[in-house]
């Protein structure tokens, strides 16, 4: 009886999440034309309801710690599902992604995306589209900012292994800046399929910068080390211990 009340909470949280990003997306979308700063605000909006709803509706609590940065560098974060897509961003001051092409396309989602610089990529062309990102910034045309990676391409549940791939080491040597590991546990609480959530305290860890300069595979060892010690740190603190 517990896990259905909860479920049903689930989903009640889930269909106010979506119908709050289309209404905020539709109600400030003439602002979010005109202004960059009012597609942000839309998103930050988002970002604020998520957090707000998640305690009181399915006893979901975020936490964010470490110190996000406020200066351009790349972010690459452990992606284990949408949650931590929200905390990321809401911690940053112009956070913007490196987001899958064909979302470009999608309603009310792909124009912020857009509008708040995000930069589209080509999944299967990673090369080139590694490429185009590192042009478009040098050149300046990209929007300044903190951008976003995940370094294994996709969200891994927590306790899985996955590799971490080469782009985010191609972006950092390229582009010469920091770049800012994020662990998680979110995944624990907001998995990457399904519509239960557990509740409990999902937390989003910024940890030390990793300075410009090193080698490329010496900087992706040591970003997956960074990334992976303290998102099992963060696992095993909520209870969460992986198999060996």
């Amino acid at each position: 009886m517990a896990y259905a009340i909860q479920w049903v909470r689930s989903l009640i949280f889930v269909v106010l999440i979506y119908v709050s990003i289309a209404v905020v997306g539709i109600v400030l979308f003439p602002w979010a034309v005109f202004s960059r700063r009012g597609a942000r605000t839309a998103c930050m909006t988002v970002c604020r309801i998520v957090r707000w709803l998640g305690p009181w509706l399915v006893g979901l609590k975020t936490e964010i710690r470490g110190t996000p940065p406020d200066y351009e560098c790349l972010v690459a974060s452990k992606h284990q599902s949408f949650l931590d897509v929200f905390l990321v961003f809401s911690a940053l001051p112009a956070g913007k992604f490196i987001m899958k092409r064909i979302l470009m396309y999608a309603p009310i989602v792909g124009q912020y995306g857009l509008r708040i610089g995000c930069i589209p990529v080509d999944r299967g062309k990673r090369g080139a589209a590694i490429k185009k990102m590192v042009d478009a910034v040098s050149k300046g045309t990209a929007i300044p900012g903190q951008l976003i990676i995940y370094p294994q391409g996709t969200r891994i549940a927590p306790g899985v292994k996955a590799p971490y791939k080469v782009g985010t080491a191609v972006l950092y040597e390229q582009l010469g800046q920091p770049c800012v590991p994020v662990a998680a546990n979110v995944g624990l609480f907001w998995p990457k399929r399904g519509i239960y959530r557990k509740p409990g305290t999902a937390v989003v860890e910024f940890l030390e910068p990793i300075q410009p300069g090193l080698p490329r595979d010496e900087f992706l060892t040591l970003l997956e080390e960074r990334i992976e010690t303290a998102s099992n740190k963060l696992n095993e603190e909520a209870g969460f211990h992986a198999p060996h």
